[in-house]
C-alpha cells in the first residue's frame, strides 16, 4: 500500500484534510516558512549573482524534524501549501531541506493546489498534481531579495542621518509617502467660503428641499455666491418674488439600472470589512484565514470560504450553478438573470485558475453556522456570503426624477430624488462607500408633481459652507489607494499598514491615519534623496516586473541587477554628501528674536520644535505653530483647576505623550493622564481597596491594573470579569483571546489551570 505524506503550511488544515484523505495519507504542517534569509549582512550577495543564503527558521525546527521523520516512512511527498507565490516558495523550501537531508532520493514529489478545503477540491488536486512552479518561486525570491537589499542598506542610512532604530522598506516607504502627502495637502489647504440657497417646499403631505441653480438667468457655480451679504440679498429678492409659491417648470424622469459589485478579492474584502465591520486589514485576513482553514460546524470540520489571497473575480461553474439555483429557490426567478454574471479581473497577473473569495457552499447560509462561529467570524462570513450571492442576482431598477421649480423670470430651483422600483440584488447587499458626501439626495422620495403645478414655499435657507481639505486616509481608503497606485500586492496590504504603525511612523486616531513627526521626516528624506524608489510609478513598474517573473516572461537575476546598481550608488553618494542636520533641520524665513539668526524646524526627542540655527550659542526655542518670538498658547483644561494648588490645568506634551499638568509647574507637580483609565468595575483581589482599571502601556498595549498603584501593584494582561474561579475560588476570572483557541475564560491565579471556552 502506497503511503503519502502531505505538507500544508497551517496546522488548522491538517485535521480537515486528514479526514478527507484517510489512513494512507499523513498530513503535517510546516507552520509557515521553514527557511528564510538570516537577518545579517551578506545573506544576499550581489557580487555572486545575488546568491541567497537560507537558514532553517529556528522556531520551526521541531516541525521540520517531524516532516523529516514522517518522510522516511512515506513513499510519495505531496506539497499542498497555499496556492500563491508564498505557498509555492514554502513548498520549494520544504523540498530543498528534505533533499539536503537525502530523504527525497527516488520518491515522487508532487505539488497540489486547491482553492477551497472541501473533499471534492482536495481529491481533485491529488488527481491533478504538477511540479513545483519555479517561476512563482523565483518571483517570491526576487521580492524577498529586493526587500532585504533595501532594508539592510537603507535602514542603517536612516540611523546615521535621522535616528537609530528606524527602518525603510521597499513598499512601506511609498505607502508612508501617501499618508504624509495627504497631511501636507491638509496643512496647506485654505478654506474657501460659499453659500447655498435651499428652498423648503411642501406639496400636500410631503416636505422636500430644492437647491437654487439659476439666478437672474445665470447658472450658479460653487463659488458664485460667496459671502453673507450677497446670499441674504438673493434670499430676500427670491422670497419677495415667490410670495410663498414655486411653480413646477420641468420634470425629468429616467429609469436607471444598478448592477451588483463583483465578488470579493483580497483588497475589496479588506476595504468593505473596514467600512462595514470596523476591521483592520490585519484582522480581516486573520479571521478569513480561520474561515478558510476550517471550522467545526457540528457535522465536522470544513473550510467555509475559498482561498482569501486572490486577485481574481472568477467563480467556478459549479459554484455559479449552485448560487443561481439558490437565488431561484429563495428569491424567485425574477431575481435570477437569464445567464450567469461574468466579471472582468483588473489585475494583469490574476490567475484565473484561482477564484474570488466565496463560501464553499452558498447553501450554508450565515444563520446555519452562527452557533459554531465567533462573533467576528460570523460577521465576516455573513459579509462574504451576501456579497457572493448578490453578485449573481438581478440588477436593481431605480426611477430617478429631477424637478425644476421656477421663482420668477430666470430663477430656478432643482429637486432630485429617486425610488427603488425593483430592488434586485439590493434585497441582499449594498456596497459601502468611502467619505460619502452629506448632500447626496439620491434616496430622497419626491411627491408626485405635474408641470404648471404650484408648490408651497415655507422658507428659503441661506447656508454658509466652506470647502474642506481632502480627508485623511482610513484603512479602507488607504487600501484602495495602495491598489490604485500598485504599491505592493493585496496580500501585503495588511503587513504594510501594520509595519507603519509598529515603526511609529503613523498613528490611528478616530480610524484615520496621521503621520508622526518622525514619519514625516523619514518620508521627506526618502522623497528628497531617493525619489525614484518611493515614486509611485516606479513601485508599480517593479510590481509588474515581478508579475512578469511569475509568468515566466522575465528572468529574476537581471531584474535584481537592474535595481541594485543605481540603488547602491545612490546609497554611497547620500552617505558621503548629506549631513544629519540637512535631514532633520528645515530652515525657516523667520529670524530668531534673541539673536537675529534664522530659525529652523528641528527633530528632538519629543518631536518637532522650532529652534535657533545658532544653537548652542543661542538656546531660543518655540513650539511648531507659534508665531516667531512667542510661545504657543497653552491648551487650557476648561472647567477644572488643579486639585492641589487651584491653578489652571494645561494639556502638555511629555516623553510618553500628552498629559494634564499644573500650570504652576515646577512649584506644583500635579499631573494626571489625558485619558482617564476605564473602570472595569472589578475589585482588586490583592488589596480589596480599589477597582481594576484598563490602562495603556508606553507602547500602546492594553493592560489592567489596580487603581491604588503604586501602593498595590496587581496587574493583568487579560480583561478581568467579576466572577470567582469555580476551581480555586480566586475572586476574578479573565477573558483570553487567541487566534488558535478563540475566546476563553481563564483563571489568572498562579497554580490554577482553570480554562473553558467562552
Amino acid at each position: 500500500m502506497t503511503k503519502y505524506l502531505v505538507i500544508v503550511e497551517s496546522p488548522a488544515k491538517c485535521k480537515t484534510i486528514q479526514k478527507y484523505l484517510g489512513n494512507d495519507y499523513e498530513v503535517l504542517a510546516s507552520y509557515g516558512h521553514v527557511r528564510d534569509l538570516p537577518p545579517r549582512k551578506g545573506s544576499v550577495n550581489p557580487d555572486q549573482q545575488f546568491a541567497m543564503t537560507y537558514s532553517p527558521i529556528e522556531r520551526n525546527a521541531r516541525h521540520i524534524e517531524l516532516i523529516a521523520k514522517a518522510l522516511k516512512k512515506a513513499d510519495v511527498l505531496l506539497l499542498a501549501t497555499d496556492p500563491d507565490r508564498e505557498g509555492e516558495a514554502i513548498s520549494w523550501h520544504v523540498y530543498e531541506l528534505m533533499n539536503e537531508r537525502k530523504l527525497i532520493k527516488d520518491k515522487p514529489v508532487h505539488r497540489i493546489i486547491f482553492n477551497e478545503i472541501t473533499k471534492s477540491a482536495v481529491r481533485e488536486a491529488i488527481d491533478n498534481p504538477r511540479p513545483i512552479a519555479m517561476t512563482l518561486v523565483n518571483a517570491q525570491q526576487a521580492r524577498r531579495a529586493l526587500d532585504y537589499l533595501v532594508g539592510f542598506n537603507l535602514s542603517p542610512l536612516l540611523w546615521k542621518k535621522i535616528r537609530r532604530g528606524l527602518s525603510a522598506g521597499r513598499v512601506q516607504s511609498p505607502a508612508l509617502r501617501l499618508i504624509v502627502e495627504r497631511e501636507d495637502e491638509i496643512d496647506a489647504f485654505i478654506p474657501k467660503e460659499y453659500w447655498r440657497l435651499l428652498a423648503q417646499c411642501q406639496h400636500e403631505a410631503t416636505s422636500f428641499e430644492a437647491r437654487l441653480t439659476h439666478y437672474e438667468h445665470q447658472k450658479l457655480e460653487q463659488f458664485t455666491v460667496n459671502h453673507d451679504t450677497q446670499a441674504h440679498s438673493i434670499r430676500a429678492a427670491l422670497l419677495k418674488q415667490a410670495q410663498g409659491v414655486l411653480l413646477v417648470d420641468k420634470i425629468d424622469k429616467k429609469q436607471r439600472k444598478r448592477n451588483p459589485a463583483a465578488p470579493f478579492i483580497t483588497s475589496t474584502l479588506q476595504q468593505e470589512a473596514a467600512r462595514k465591520l470596523g476591521f483592520t486589514a490585519r484582522k480581516t485576513m486573520m479571521v478569513a484565514q480561520q474561515l478558510y482553514e476550517g471550522i467545526d460546524i457540528g457535522s465536522g470540520t470544513m473550510g467555509l470560504i475559498t482561498y482569501m489571497r486572490t486577485d481574481s473575480v472568477h467563480l467556478a461553474t459549479e459554484a455559479l450553478e449552485e448560487i443561481r439555483a439558490y437565488i431561484v429557490e429563495r428569491y424567485g426567478d425574477v431575481n435570477c438573470p437569464k445567464t450567469a454574471r461574468v466579471f472582468k479581473t483588473k489585475s494583469k497577473n490574476a490567475q484565473e485558475a484561482h477564484e474570488a473569495i466565496r463560501p464553499t457552499s452558498i447553501k450554508r447560509n450565515p444563520d446555519m453556522v452562527q452557533a459554531a462561529l465567533t462573533p467576528d467570524q460570523f460577521k465576516l462570513y455573513g459579509l462574504i456570503w451576501k456579497r457572493t450571492l448578490a453578485s449573481q442576482m438581478a440588477e436593481a431598477l431605480l426611477d430617478t426624477v429631477a424637478v425644476d421649480l421656477s421663482c420668477g423670470e430666470g430663477n430656478m430651483f432643482r429637486a432630485n430624488g429617486s425610488t427603488i422600483t425593483f430592488p434586485g440584488f439590493l434585497t441582499v447587499y449594498e456596497e459601502g462607500r468611502d467619505d460619502s458626501k452629506d448632500d447626496d439626495q439620491s434616496s430622497v422620495l419626491l411627491p408626485a408633481l405635474t408641470v404648471g403645478e404650484k408648490v408651497a414655499l415655507h422658507d428659503l435657507l441661506a447656508n454658509q459652507h466652506f470647502t474642506e481639505p481632502p480627508p485623511r486616509y482610513s484603512e479602507a481608503s488607504l487600501v484602495k489607494a495602495l491598489e490604485e497606485f500598485d504599491i505592493g500586492r493585496p496580500s501585503t496590504y495588511a503587513s504594510i499598514i501594520h509595519t507603519l504603525q509598529q515603526r511609529e511612523y503613523v498613528i490611528v486616531d478616530k480610524k484615520r491615519f496621521f503621520p508622526t513627526d518622525v514619519g514625516r521626516i523619514v518620508s521627506r528624506f526618502l522623497t528628497d534623496y531617493f525619489t525614484r524608489y518611493v515614486d509611485y510609478e516606479f513601485t508599480a513598474q517593479l510590481e509588474d516586473t515581478l508579475d512578469a517573473v511569475a509568468r515566466g516572461e522575465r528572468e529574476w537575476i537581471p531584474l535584481l541587477d537592474e535595481f541594485w546598481q543605481p540603488f547602491i550608488q545612490q546609497i554611497h553618494a547620500i552617505d558621503e554628501q548629506v549631513q544629519r542636520k540637512d535631514v532633520t533641520t528645515q530652515v525657516l524665513e523667520d529670524e530668531c528674536p534673541q539673536c537675529g539668526k534664522p530659525l529652523s524646524i528641528r527633530l528632538g526627542k519629543r518631536g518637532r520644535f522650532i529652534g535657533c540655527t545658532a544653537y548652542p550659542e543661542c538656546d531660543y526655542t518655540q513650539d511648531v505653530g507659534a508665531q516667531a518670538g512667542e510661545k504657543a498658547a497653552p491648551e487650557v483644561v476648561e472647567g477644572r483647576s488643579c486639585p492641589e494648588c487651584s491653578s489652571a490645568l494645561h494639556i502638555k506634551a511629555g516623553r510618553y505623550g500628552r498629559f494634564i499638568g499644573c500650570s504652576s509647574y515646577p512649584a506644583c507637580k500635579f499631573m494626571e493622564p489625558l485619558e482617564k483609565p476605564a473602570d472595569t468595575g472589578v475589585e482588586c483581589p490583592k488589596c480589596h481597596a480599589a477597582k481594576i482599571l484598563q490602562r495603556k502601556s508606553r507602547k500602546g498595549k492594553v493592560f489592567y491594573s489596580c487603581a491604588a498603584y503604586p501602593k498595590c501593584d496587581y496587574a493583568l494582561w487579560n480583561e478581568p470579569i467579576d466572577k470567582p474561579c469555580p476551581q480555586c475560588a480566586w475572586p476574578l476570572l479573565t477573558v483570553k483571546e487567541t487566534k488558535r483557541s478563540g475566546r476563553q475564560i481563564v483563571c489568572p491565579h498562579e497554580g490554577c489551570d482553570y480554562i473553558v471556552k467562552e
